[in-house]
Parts: structure tokens; C-alpha cells; sequence
């Protein structure tokens, strides 16, 4: 088993995840029960099993099926389901670096580019899971992410997805901060460097320091300034990162309010074994509806209860 994911199988039942490690897990014997319902088409138990596992031991499971079917699981899954539940249970069957590494690819390819879906990922992940991210991409792409993001971006919006990919906590003087910031948004033309710079190389902590400053001195929230101050992808860019700078789970609660198939998914996914008890508060708190109850308005078959399961319980 890969060392990167030894700490999620020890992981205690006392996380913010809503996915755990299965207690009597038996690599073996799931993997015959999965090449059974995969020749059934039984999705059922395809779900019951996949959802019941930590992603460590998914990946124990698609090894011992590779060793006794000489085939990948994901071709199984790919041959025996289709649509959102082909696309759900394959999410589950990577490991958290490549999926996060195939959602960023998924957001450049095609005709324009999800500059959103980008976001959500170099906005909420830590520096040495990007790096990690990005070797996982050229392994999977033979690209460099670096490179595919400025090829897909332009302008001042490249130079912040690029400083996000890079992104490395410096030390900083919050009246310091809040002086550089509030400067940058009172030229005649705004400049996104300082902003670019400062929210990019500091810690949560510090930064919420400085936007209180900001909120004080200009008497307005600090997505409106920057509304105001900045156009285009840029503004989208510097909106999105302060929002996941002071509530990173309220920010993914709100990416949900979508309901969109693909969305839901990766936000559900990414985060169940990390804090999507935490989300599922915030969606609640936003939304006045327990993110349970919102999936079963807009889901539906078996993709609803691979959700539902994922989500684990109404709140």
C-alpha cells in the first residue's frame, strides 16, 4: 500500500469525515464480491462496498482484483455502469491525489475553461498537497499542470492560479497587509498584485486579521471592495479565495447549493474522509435544508443512494 494513505487507513473514527476505515475489512472477499456484482451489473453491492471503505482500502481492493482478474477495476466499473453512478464510483476508486489531479484536468479540457472548478481546488488545498498534486498530474497526463494552467488562463487571473499552485506561507505585519491591500484597491486602476502577493503567502489566521482591518477602514465586506475594485476572472479569482480564507466549509457548502451532478460529487468525494461533517453543517446553516434531504430532491436511483451513502446521515 502506498504511504500516502497509511494515515488514512489508521484514521480513528473520531474525524470529520463521514467515510471510515470498515472495521472487519477483508481485501479478498470484497473484490470476489465486487467481480461478481460486476458480471450482474448489481450496483447495489458495487455501492454498499465502495461506500463502506476508506479510500485506502479501495485501493486494496482494485490491487486484489488486478492480482485475481488481471484486469483494472475501473474497466469493470466502466463496462458494467454508465452515466453520474459510473462517474461517482470511478471518483471513488482513485486516490484522492488523482482525482483532485483529473478534476483540475477535467476543468481545462473542452471547449473553455472552468476557471470555478480550478479554484475550488488550488483555493482549499494546502502547499504540500498541490505539489503533491502536481507530480500526480504529469504521472497521469505526462503534463505539467503549471504549464496547462497558464495555457488556459491569461492576465492577472494566470498570475493567481499560478501563485495558488506555488503557494508558500511567509511571515507578514497585518497593519502592515491591510495598508498594502487597501492602496492596491484605491489607484485609478486597481492593482491585483499586492492582493495576488499577500493572500497567497500568508496564514488563514493572519489574513482574517487583515480583512477585519480592511472591513473596518473601508466600511464594506471585503468581497464587496473587491467587486468594486476588479473585473473579469481576476475578481472572480481574489472573491473566491477570501471566501475560503474565512469559512473554507461554508465556501464548499455553498459550491454544493449547485446541485450540479459533477459538483456534488467531487466537493462529496474530495472531502469525505477530511471534514464533510463540517460541510454538511454549513449547508445547513446556509440553506435552512440538511444536504440529505437536498440530495434526495435532486437525485435520484442508484446515484442517490451512492450519495446518500457518501453523505452518510440527514442532519
Amino acid at each position: 500500500m502506498d504511504i500516502e494513505y497509511l494515515p488514512s487507513y489508521n484514521m480513528s473514527w473520531g474525524t470529520l469525515g463521514t467515510i471510515r476505515p470498515f472495521p472487519y475489512f477483508h481485501a479478498k472477499r470484497d473484490a470476489l464480491d465486487i467481480q461478481a456484482a460486476l458480471e450482474q451489473k448489481d450496483a447495489v453491492t458495487l455501492i454498499k462496498i465502495l461506500t463502506n471503505r476508506n479510500n485506502a482500502q479501495r485501493q486494496i481492493i482494485a490491487q486484489t482484483f488486478k492480482t485475481i482478474t488481471e484486469k483494472e477495476l475501473s474497466s469493470g466499473l466502466k463496462k458494467a455502469l454508465s452515466g453520474e453512478l459510473e462517474n461517482l464510483l470511478l471518483a471513488l476508486v482513485m486516490t484522492p491525489l488523482q482525482f483532485d489531479a483529473y478534476r483540475l484536468r477535467q476543468s481545462m479540457e473542452g471547449i473553455g475553461t472552468d476557471e470555478e472548478g480550478l479554484l475550488e481546488i488550488l483555493c482549499t488545498r494546502s502547499p504540500k498537497v498541490l505539489a503533491n498534486i502536481t507530480s500526480t498530474y504529469k504521472e497521469q497526463y505526462n503534463k505539467d499542470l503549471e504549464t496547462d494552467l497558464k495555457g488556459e488562463t491569461s492576465g492577472d487571473f494566470a498570475k493567481l492560479v499560478v501563485a495558488l499552485l506555488k503557494k508558500e506561507k511567509g511571515g507578514g505585519v497585518v497593519q502592515r497587509d491591510t495598508e498594502a491591500l487597501s492602496e492596491a484597491i484605491n489607484q485609478a486602476k486597481a492593482d491585483p498584485g499586492p492582493w495576488i502577493t499577500i493572500l497567497t503567502t500568508r496564514d488563514s489566521e493572519h489574513l482574517n486579521q487583515v480583512f477585519v482591518n480592511l472591513e473596518s477602514e473601508k466600511h464594506e465586506p471585503v468581497d464587496e471592495a473587491i467587486e468594486k475594485a476588479f473585473s473579469g476572472d481576476v475578481r472572480l479569482g481574489l472573491k473566491t479565495l477570501v471566501r475560503c480564507i474565512q469559512s473554507p466549509n461554508l465556501y464548499l457548502a455553498q459550491r454544493l447549493e449547485t446541485m450540479k451532478a459533477a459538483i456534488v460529487q467531487g466537493v462529496m468525494v474530495s472531502h469525505s474522509e477530511e471534514d464533510l461533517l463540517c460541510v454538511r453543517v454549513a449547508y445547513l446553516r446556509q440553506t435552512g435544508t440538511s444536504l440529505y434531504t437536498a440530495l434526495q430532491k435532486q437525485f435520484k436511483g442508484d446515484h442517490l443512494q451512492a450519495l446518500l451513502a457518501i453523505c452518510r446521515s440527514e442532519d
